[in-house]
């Protein structure tokens, strides 16, 4: 998928408005099931999580090693420039003077350089009876603002249940859960942990978590695509 074709600036308002946007369609099918198809493939990975050992729900996820396989690492690298104009307007409007690089291999010399060395990539599986509880993706001081997950799973086909949801915490407010409506190869690009909300009295931050429900059958498998790397 050429992402430069995509409205940008739909997408920015979208995550200004709501902290998430989806884009339609960036696998096909095939491209789909070949991704998920790589889960045993224990070569193209650094570690394996079992998310009931941690507290962190049910289900299992695998970091993808470096070099990463090709189709990830053209996605990530594909993705990151034009959220790093998002996530620069985001950091002046946090008043935070670091802004992000053009290039996604300039900003993971950065990630090294704080001692942030391990690829995030990651591939998820899902069975009945799993879920992932709200959580953040952080891994160290380097933390990129935007991530994507793709859908590599046909809803109502090969599962049930299984939403993608976020939840954002505003000052003062009780929180306010959202379900993402995604289809097989649609990516939803989203807050990691905080957003600026534009208010009466100007900019302030909000705090979001994402999260999967409960799969009722069949199995989902999903591509997470992180840009900052782990220590």
């Amino acid at each position: 998928m050429d992402f430069t074709m995509l409205d940008w600036k739909a997408i920015g308002a979208d995550l200004d408005g709501q902290g998430w946007s989806i884009l339609p369609a960036v696998l096909s099918s095939g491209e789909c099931r070949e991704a998920a198809s790589s889960w045993g493939e224990d070569g193209r990975f650094r570690s394996r999580v079992v998310m009931a050992r941690h507290g962190f729900g049910q289900g299992e996820y695998r970091y993808f090693a470096y070099p990463l396989p090709a189709p990830v690492a053209r996605l990530r690298a594909a993705l990151y420039p034009p959220l790093a104009g998002i996530a620069n307007r985001w950091q002046s409007a946090l008043g935070r003077p670091q802004h992000f690089p053009e290039a996604h291999g300039d900003y993971l010399a950065r990630c090294r350089a704080a001692g942030q060395s391990r690829p995030t990539p990651l591939l998820l599986r899902y069975a009945p009876g799993d879920y992932n509880c709200l959580h953040q993706d952080l891994y160290g001081a380097e933390a990129f603002p935007l991530q994507a997950a793709l859908l590599l799973s046909r809803p109502g086909g090969d599962f049930e249940g299984g939403e993608f949801i976020l939840a954002e915490q505003r000052p003062r407010r009780q929180s306010r859960a959202t379900v993402v409506p995604l289809e097989q190869g649609d990516a939803v690009v989203f807050a990691v942990s905080e957003r600026p909300v534009r208010g009466s009295r100007g900019w302030y931050r909000t705090r979001m978590k994402h999260g999967v429900s409960t799969i009722r059958t069949g199995e989902r498998f999903t591509l997470g695509l992180i840009f900052h790397d782990s220590a």
